[in-house]
């Protein structure tokens, strides 16, 4: 969730269609949360940890100085673990802004149809992608 919501916003379009397929299996549901959380976390159908979780992100997306003690008192009283702080959400946001400077940069086909994320998804999941959060 964390990959597609921080390649959307960078307007990442193969890592936001890629991811966003990973995190529908992971999910293991069809429902739209996924493009919920593109639209506005706040109303998104997610647990108060995870929502704070992609507002940290959202702000390591932009830059990492704008996390503050607040941002991680929030998760915090929500259940969140310096795992999911550190190497889920802050380590992930980090990485994904270079992969999508990284991916956009080599002018990467993004394909047009769905199917074709749903076919990558499938090999992430089934070949050890984790869900984390």
């Amino acid at each position: 969730m964390i990959a597609a919501y921080v390649s959307y916003r960078n307007e990442c379009k193969f890592c936001t269609g890629t991811h966003s397929a990973i995190a529908r299996q992971l999910l293991k549901e069809k429902s739209p949360v996924v493009d919920a959380v593109k639209q506005d976390i706040e109303t998104a159908d997610l647990s108060d940890k995870m929502k704070a979780l992609l507002k940290i992100a959202g702000k390591v997306r932009v830059g990492g100085n704008l996390v503050n003690s607040e941002d991680i008192e929030e998760a915090r009283k929500h259940g969140a673990s310096d795992r999911e702080l550190h190497h889920d959400t802050v380590l992930i946001a980090a990485a994904f802004c270079m992969f999508n400077r990284y991916v956009d940069g080599l002018a990467t086909i993004a394909p047009e149809y769905p199917s074709a994320y749903e076919q990558m998804a499938c090999i992430f999941v089934e070949g050890g992608y984790n869900q984390t959060l």
